[in-house]
């Protein structure tokens, strides 16, 4: 968390914000960790890292220990300016960031940053997640090798930015949601509660 006054004066609404995250219930199979914030971007700030990882046995090497591979990786910032903003249309603002590999159909599909998008709004809506003001960019990464490296294929990854403005102070549904899409970009399908998916490649 980061702030630009002594702890004593945090808002109250910021610190009850704070634990209403702790408080989220997300899938097991995300790991989310709290990571230095932003100081520039509001007067009080909140920053996870969260990624999704498969762990896959080596392939040279059966009897040698299994390595986690990244399905799914991304970022959750809360804001909050007591001030509030007109651009954001209140006081709190969360930004957010995925990155995702995606397999070659659904990478070259020219439809791919619509159907982003649709996973996050999907996701905000089926939580009851109340939200306004939500705004994006999808972006699509080809990557390609050559000379010394050109026997590696060719990836392309799918990077989703966006930003909405909470109507309330129930973040927890706001991070949950968030999360659920986390693993929806890394191929998982959606689970009804209490229950855990088995391990899934979305790259063959």
């Amino acid at each position: 968390m980061s702030s630009n006054g002594p702890v004593q004066a945090v808002p109250p609404v910021f610190l009850e914000a704070l634990a209403a995250v702790r408080r989220a219930s997300c899938r097991r199979e995300i790991q989310l960790q709290e990571i230095p914030a932003p100081a520039r971007l509001a007067p009080y700030a909140l920053a996870l890292s969260a990624d999704v990882l498969e762990r896959v046995p080596r392939r040279t090497d059966q009897s040698a220990p299994v390595h986690a591979e990244e399905l799914a990786t991304g970022r959750f910032v809360l804001l909050h300016d007591p001030a509030g903003s007109a651009l954001w249309d209140g006081t709190f603002r969360i930004v957010t960031y995925i990155r995702a590999r995606m397999d070659s159909e659904m990478g070259n599909d020219a439809m791919l940053g619509s159907v982003a998008w649709t996973w996050l709004l999907d996701a905000l809506n089926e939580s009851g997640a109340d939200y306004r003001q939500a705004g994006g960019t999808a972006t699509r990464v080809l990557s390609e090798s050559y000379g010394t490296l050109e026997d590696r294929s060719e990836t392309i990854d799918i990077e989703l930015r966006a930003s909405w403005t909470p109507g309330d102070h129930h973040i927890s549904t706001h991070l949950e949601a968030w999360a659920d899409m986390v693993c929806t970009f890394a191929g998982l399908p959606p689970l009804p509660s209490g229950v855990t998916a088995l391990p899934h490649r979305r790259l063959s």
